[in-house]
């Protein structure tokens, strides 16, 4: 009997050939994998679970493969602590961070290159290169036969007690920051690079095997991971995909396809109808129900269009049944490929529902077990599985193989996928700002908030205070990506009591990801598009799009949040920063420290992918500190002078919402009065109402005429508020 001398054959080639044996008798048994077994071996999502554990076997990676591989060495935590200074009153923060060392062994094959990396399912490197999370270094090892011991493992073993790991690829992670993984040691996946292109399955099953197995089959797979306790479990998934055979001919083992044509045609004059003057059946059929066979079949994959993620085509047959069937193929197909092989498969499993038995003379000895034939009087193709010398006959047992190679239509779906950007990081912009105080309340310290940026990728920068003498002193994080910019032009000034309509805002942001939307009236209420252009916050009501990266901004609302002071002497490429809570972050605070006015804030900023640190520095004024001008100045003639009046105005908030007076925000109401003449300081008086009286007296006693400018500011707990002005026709 065949399967029984195939599994002779495979005993000869000791464990791994006893294996293969094994598979081939199995395949001829059940139908060349037609009607497989259940079995237990390797599964698809092995190759996203990372391991760590006592004989784990690394696979053999072919193409380009996406695997989570096994930790084969590990540091213990590295933990680093830093000192924050309190502010006034405030006792002192100490913060830890943690970073780990680590090996993980990633193929038993030599690897060409990892490309992207992925840390619970988010993108530590890009295809650049590029890694997204702090490290000191990252070395692959290719596992080739001559690779070096790695310096880090071996402080660390010991010299004498470390391996090389030659024949086995993996890749050393040095001091990798854990503060974005939990302060753990992330699930990490490797984009994997075996070969340069795609590999044919003959190539696959030969070098599996350790060249036990020929094959000529030249069908490419993208990627192939050859996973197992044994060559048959690895090869496994490839029969039953793609319904092979193995074969013992002449030379050795050999993996064939199913061929599209008869190779041969059993007609009539082979078969006996009696053995030695024994009446025998020389032809006879047998078929399963209908709804035995599968009636539907789903093929798992890995879709390099989906980051390499498990992709499923699900195919379907009308007709009776309730069974289905899974086959779980370890390697990297295109949906279209993948929902051909699920159809092909599953029409196997209804074509094999019916089987033949024959029995003849010498001449069917030439139709070898794997093999494709005809039978004459029977429609369609047949699979032999058996071929036996029985009771002075050869009887081959036979199964139907499905007719045509008909493909399905292109476009099969592989899902949608949420993916990352996967773009470098680019070099940090950083812009500090003095802004007022933009919620509701009474600011008791300056407002000094730092946006920074980069490029598509970019994803934060450490932040350093620096004294005087340079000394650096670490103040926390950047927040999100700040959308930032540049103006193109001068902005106009303009009016903070209307709209303007008549100016527009000409911007062009850092990078081309970047967006601006344009808000109606309820949006703007609320706050959206807020802007600092320069030292003026502004709203904008329209975005339009003018280039990559540049924008028209229109319908202004201007010298917001008590900037008017600022509309005017705008300049060409000013900073331009649109204003989001969540976008800016506090340095001093994170220092522990409060601004104070006067001082000078030096900043810098260090991200992955800076080769030098991104600075920035402000003069403090504490806008937030600084009462706003006071609005409506009035002037009403009264016997030879001037009764000067005005409507306080207040820093502790921004909307009259009550329609009563805002609050006063300052320890007692008082306002300082200036009154100039030619630019010269000719009186100043102080009062604690929102009016007062250049009398007649005062004027003649002043000598001025020709015109007076009269300047007020409110007096405030902190600062001297800025000035609001009134020219007097005397």
């Amino acid at each position: 009997m065949a399967t029984i001398l195939l599994g002779a054959v495979g005993s000869m080639f000791g464990p791994v050939g006893a294996a293969i044996g094994g598979l081939i008798g199995n395949a001829f048994d059940h139908g060349v994998l037609f009607k497989p077994k259940g079995r237990e071996g390797a599964r698809i999502d092995n190759l996203h679970v990372q391991m760590s554990s006592y004989g784990v076997q690394a696979p053999l990676l072919f193409g380009t493969m996406r695997v989570a591989g096994t930790v084969i060495w590990a540091t213990d935590l590295r933990e680093t602590k830093e000192k924050h200074k309190g502010g006034k009153g405030q006792p002192s923060v100490t913060s830890y961070s943690y970073s780990a060392s680590f090996a993980v062994a990633l193929s038993a094959r030599r690897v060409g290159q990892v490309k992207r990396i992925w840390a619970d399912g988010n993108l530590l490197r890009g295809a650049a290169g590029d890694f997204k999370t702090g490290l000191t270094a990252f070395r692959l090892y290719d596992g080739g036969e001559d690779q070096p011991v790695d310096p880090l493992i071996a402080a660390a073993q010991g010299v004498g007690s470390t391996p090389a790991h030659r024949g086995m690829a993996y890749a050393l992670f040095e001091d990798l920051a854990l503060g974005d993984y939990g302060n753990r040691i992330p699930s990490l996946t490797f984009e994997v690079e075996a070969d340069v292109g795609a590999v044919t399955i003959g190539a696959i099953a030969a070098e599996a095997s350790g060249g036990q197995v020929e094959s000529g089959i030249g069908e490419r797979l993208e990627g192939f991971s050859a996973e197992g306790m044994d060559v048959g479990e690895a090869l496994a998934p490839l029969v039953e995909a793609y319904g092979l055979a193995l074969i013992d001919e002449e030379g050795g083992l050999k993996l064939r396809a199913i061929g599209a044509s008869a190779e041969g045609v059993v007609d009539g004059g082979d078969l006996c109808a009696r053995v030695n003057g024994v009446a025998i059946d020389q032809m006879a059929h047998d078929a399963e129900a209908a709804d035995a066979a599968p009636v539907a079949l789903s093929l798992r994959h890995y879709d390099a269009a989906r980051d390499f993620q498990t992709g499923v085509q699900r195919v379907t047959r009308p007709g009776p049944g309730r069974c289905e069937r899974g086959v779980d193929l370890p390697a990297t197909l295109s949906s279209d490929a993948a929902r051909t092989l699920a159809m092909r498969a599953l029409a196997r499993d209804w074509a094999g529902r019916a089987t033949m038995t024959l029995r003849g003379g010498w001449p069917l000895l030439a139709h070898a077990p794997g093999a494709l034939i005809g039978v004459e009087g029977a429609p369609g193709l047949w699979r032999v599985e058996e071929r036996e010398w029985e009771a002075m006959a050869v009887r081959l047992a036979l199964r139907r193989a499905p007719g045509g190679s008909a493909a399905p239509p292109a476009g099969a779906s592989g899902g949608a996928i949420v993916r990352q950007v996967d773009a470098p990081h680019g070099v940090t912009a950083l812009l500090l700002a003095d802004l007022p105080q933009l919620r509701e309340g009474v600011a008791t310290a300056p407002l000094i908030v730092a946006a920074a940026s980069g490029g598509e990728g970019w994803r934060g920068a450490a932040l350093f205070l620096e004294d005087a003498g340079g000394t650096a002193t670490p103040a926390g994080r950047t927040a999100l990506r700040a959308t930032m910019g540049a103006t193109d032009m001068a902005l106009p000034a303009g009016s903070a009591a209307l709209i303007d309509e008549r100016n527009s805002l000409a911007v062009t942001l850092r990078a081309p990801d970047m967006d601006l939307l344009s808000a109606d009236a309820a949006g703007l209420a609320q706050g959206r598009n807020l802007c600092l252009v320069g030292r003026e916050l502004a709203q904008f009501a329209t975005a339009r799009r003018t280039g990559p990266a540049s924008f028209r901004l229109e319908g202004l609302r201007r010298g917001l949040y008590g900037t008017e002071w600022a509309m005017a002497g705008h300049t060409a490429d000013e900073p331009f920063l649109l204003i989001e809570e969540e976008r800016l972050a506090d340095p001093l605070a994170a220092a522990g420290l409060t601004g104070e006015i006067c001082a000078t804030v030096r900043l810098s900023a260090i991200g992955i992918g800076d080769a030098a640190p991104a600075e920035a520095m402000l003069a403090v004024n504490g806008e937030a500190l600084i009462p706003p001008a006071p609005a409506h100045l009035t002037a009403t003639a009264a016997g030879g002078g001037w009764t000067i009046g005005w409507v306080r105005r207040s820093r502790a908030g921004w909307r009259w919402s009550s329609g009563g007076d805002a609050p006063l925000a300052e320890e007692s109401e008082r306002y300082a009065v200036r009154v100039l003449h030619g630019g010269t300081l000719t009186r100043s008086a102080e009062v604690t109402a929102p009016e007062w009286t250049y009398d007649a007296a005062m004027i003649a006693l002043d000598a001025v005429s020709g015109g007076v400018s009269v300047e007020v500011r409110q007096v405030g707990t902190r600062a001297m508020g800025r000035p609001a002005t009134i020219t007097l026709p005397i």
